[in-house]
């Protein structure tokens, strides 16, 4: 059964944020609020973790992951980004989006698209999942947390407990976080393509 932790969702109590960074380091998911939506994460890492993530959302291979990371500097250790690429990601982050890039030789390649090479990258702007990731000191990879049938993320830490209590190692409770997930913008080609119309703003991007 899942642990559950309430954390204030402006200024999360430290004392829990390490705790749950502790269940991340020992191989734990966990399911955790973001500025779009509440999303699945683990370490980069745990390979059994990104199989989790896969059957409860139940993705096949081709499915971009996507790596939280703090800033644009911790980008580019997992993805190459060119000098155009660089000032869209300046201009948008942090915020909903979700950036597919080329992926670097840091991402192991099970974490990356098996044809294209690519991995999503992401920087969010909620203090609770920068208070992880600052506590971590890496990337959480993560996943929207969408379920099979449904065309909508969870927003709703108790109702995620109540269905996947057998399925996760803790929920984060931070609070609703709203309806709808990030866009997604494509650029791993010469002009970026939005391929999911999420929370992001799409103005000046494609």
């Amino acid at each position: 059964m899942s642990q559950f932790f309430q954390i204030h969702p402006v200024n999360p109590q430290q004392r829990l944020i390490h705790q749950a960074v502790e269940i991340i380091r020992q191989d734990g998911l966990i399911a955790y609020p973001t500025d779009s939506s509440y999303a699945l994460g683990c370490h980069v890492g745990d390979k059994r973790g990104m199989e989790r993530i896969r059957r409860i959302r139940g993705l096949d291979n081709r499915h971009n992951f996507t790596l939280m990371c703090r800033d644009l500097a911790e980008i580019s250790t997992y993805a190459k980004v060119d000098n155009s690429a660089y000032r869209l990601l300046k201009s948008q982050t942090p915020g909903p989006y979700t950036f597919i890039l080329p992926a670097t030789g840091e991402v192991p390649r099970r974490l990356q698209n098996p044809k294209r090479k690519s991995i999503g990258i992401r920087v969010p702007d909620h203090p609770i999942t920068h208070a992880l990731l600052d506590e971590l000191g890496e990337p959480l990879m993560s996943s929207t947390l969408i379920l099979p049938g449904k065309d909508m993320p969870e927003t709703d830490a108790q109702d995620i407990r109540e269905q996947l209590e057998h399925e996760l190692d803790l929920v984060v409770d931070g609070g609703n976080c709203g309806l709808e997930p990030t866009t997604v913008v494509d650029m791993t080609g010469d002009i970026p393509v939005i391929v999911r119309q999420g929370r992001g703003v799409i103005e000046g991007i494609d």
